[in-house]
């Protein structure tokens, strides 16, 4: 099978639930959309050599964490703005209450340490497996994991309790 054809086929397959980590790592539609397209440009560029090795959707699911966190050190200064539309939110029905809650509050969390919880949690990976995907050391995704979980209890406060575990788990 050639590359071009290989890809096609490893895009059709996964692209939707990447766009989905990317949507829980970024908190909107629009930036997920374009880190998920710099990530599957930058796949396509590496070419068959890493396809070869097995593990696609690790190893495309990494691209996707790190092109994220590149693009928050880049545009560190970069805030949250003042508007006169309302910000988007996912359709009616489709999602819970406690999930557009956890959702929200997972986006006030750090990147790198919303990156790891999604890893983690969303993705089931284990500790080594999130320190490889992130390029780190296994002590820093546990820090990570921590600090994320700190931050999303006191973002949730004490009436959600553990919630992001059942959400993340599709509870």
């Amino acid at each position: 099978m050639s590359w071009d054809a290989e890809f096609t086929h490893h895009f059709d397959r996964c692209a939707d639930s990447m766009r989905f980590t990317a949507f829980l790592l970024c908190g909107n539609h629009h930036e997920a959309e374009d880190v998920v397209q710099s990530a599957f440009l930058k796949f396509y560029l590496a070419g068959p050599k890493p396809a070869q090795g097995g593990g696609l959707d690790a190893y495309l699911r990494q691209i996707v964490v790190r092109t994220f966190l590149a693009e928050r050190r880049r545009v560190r200064w970069k805030r949250e703005k003042l508007t006169d539309v309302m910000p988007e939110v996912p359709a009616a029905g489709s999602l819970s209450e406690d999930r557009l809650v956890v959702w929200k509050a997972l986006s006030a969390v750090p990147a790198k340490q919303r990156a790891t919880l999604v890893l983690r949690y969303w993705h089931d990976l284990g500790v080594e497996e999130t320190a490889a995907a992130l390029g780190c050391s296994v002590g820093t995704v546990k820090s990570n994991t921590s600090r994320g979980l700190k931050a999303l209890r006191q973002r949730l406060g004490p009436e959600f309790g553990d919630l992001w575990q059942e959400v993340s788990r599709g509870a």
